[in-house]
């Protein structure tokens, strides 16, 4: 018999494969982990795990034993190079060949490189995997000044934890403001905490070059001829889907989201036998009645389980609207559905503890609750309201 793979080695691979146990699949299951360590989750890698707050222990949604107890074939340090859905097979380095009676790919993003001179310089860093985070928070133990380049999530938060360590910090973004996608009104939000915490956050700013007169980068040469003085640069300018193993076996593909892998509400591909979930998988929505790919922590907990269902024999369509959180300083965010509309804000953006709606028509689309804990469930019940909204009673949320 033929094993159910999944191949991966982040957090979804990680719930499809505990849903695959869980479930009451007791037969052959293998994993397939491109890095050496035990699948784990990324979030913390940016916050508490880079300011030496948690462990690697604390990364892993299902630890080593558990793979053991449960007869799970975990091979790690092994890389899937090749898919052949025909013959039901994966090639991986080391190996060579894998069979599969059903596959699952969870094989996440990898990072967006900076293409500039000097962008291979010594103390250049990016961060998607533990060991990117042991280099960089070895980096931030130097008391030399931090340039992040980029201001999305990632670039925000480790802009944060670096000036948590007592870094000097300076973040280098193209738009107008931080955290584009929010519209200017919320991102002013997050642009106040980090001010009142001194990181320095240049707006409307590109970089060209890396410069250093050693092998190791010593300045950043930004487009106005602006030279900051930098000794750790860390880029956060978004990551690509991996979805190399589907594309070149015929798998069909989205165009407009990134290259994401096309799935049906169960989440499986065009292949015959195999789902896609993570940042891969391009979902049909209910709610929003559009493909969605979204590269976040939730996406990837949810469609693993989900996943593991569908190859069980359930036909349930995945309906889970898309959830994020972040936390910088003393802000705490999480946030439900999509950032897209008009903004409505009830509470107090000002002393950043309030909720942000995201209204179209007569619809909330998203919301976001800013150092307001417990009222997530109340803004997915407007959501996926098809009642007209009352602003004003938006207004009123967090009276």
């Amino acid at each position: 018999m033929d094993p159910i793979v999944v191949v991966g080695g982040g957090l979804a691979a990680a719930r499809a494969t505990e849903g695959l146990r869980h479930g009451g699949y007791d037969g052959p299951l293998v994993v397939v982990a491109g890095e050496s360590a035990v699948p784990y989750e990324r979030p913390p890698l940016s916050k508490e795990y880079l300011r030496g707050e948690a462990e690697k222990s604390d990364l892993r949604p299902l630890d080593a034993d558990w793979y053991a107890d449960q007869s799970v074939d975990l091979r790690t340090g092994t890389s899937a190079t090749g898919l052949d859905v025909g013959a039901r097979s994966i090639t991986t380095a080391p190996g060579g060949s894998q069979r599969y009676s059903r596959l699952i790919l969870a094989t996440g993003s990898r990072v967006r490189r900076l293409d500039v001179p000097g962008a291979e310089l010594d103390g250049v860093h990016y961060l998607r995997s533990v060991r990117d985070a042991d280099r960089l928070a070895e980096a931030l133990d130097d008391d030399g000044p931090v340039v992040v380049v980029g201001d999305g999530w990632i670039g925000m938060e480790v802009a944060a934890s670096a000036r948590q360590l007592g870094r000097d910090v300076t973040v280098v973004g193209r738009g107008p403001h931080p955290l584009a996608s929010l519209g200017d009104e919320v991102a002013r939000i997050f642009t106040g905490v980090h001010e009142d915490n001194g990181v320095r956050l240049l707006h409307g700013r590109s970089v060209t070059a890396l410069r250093s007169d050693d092998g190791r980068v010593r300045g950043v040469e930004l487009d106005d001829g602006t030279v900051l003085d930098a000794r750790t640069v860390v880029v956060g300018i978004g990551v690509t889907p991996e979805v190399g193993l589907a594309a070149e076996a015929g798998i069909d593909l989205v165009d407009g989201f990134g290259s994401g892998i096309a799935v049906d509400g169960t989440l499986r591909t065009s292949a015959p036998d195999v789902w896609a979930v993570g940042d891969i998988a391009a979902v049909p929505s209910r709610r929003y009645d559009r493909l969605l790919r979204i590269e976040h922590w939730a996406v990837a907990d949810e469609t693993g389980k989900h996943a593991a269902r569908s190859v069980l024999g359930s036909g349930e369509p995945y309906d889970v609207l898309p959830y994020f959180f972040s936390d910088q300083f003393d802000l705490g965010m999480e946030a439900k559905g999509l950032t897209e509309g008009e903004v409505v804000i009830s509470g107090s953006a000002e002393d950043r503890e309030c909720v942000v709606f995201w209204v179209d028509g007569e619809r909330v689309n998203g919301a976001m609750g800013v150092n307001v804990w417990d009222r997530m469930d109340d803004a997915e019940e407007l959501i996926r309201s098809t009642a007209p909204v009352d602003r004003r009673e938006l207004e009123r949320f967090v009276d």
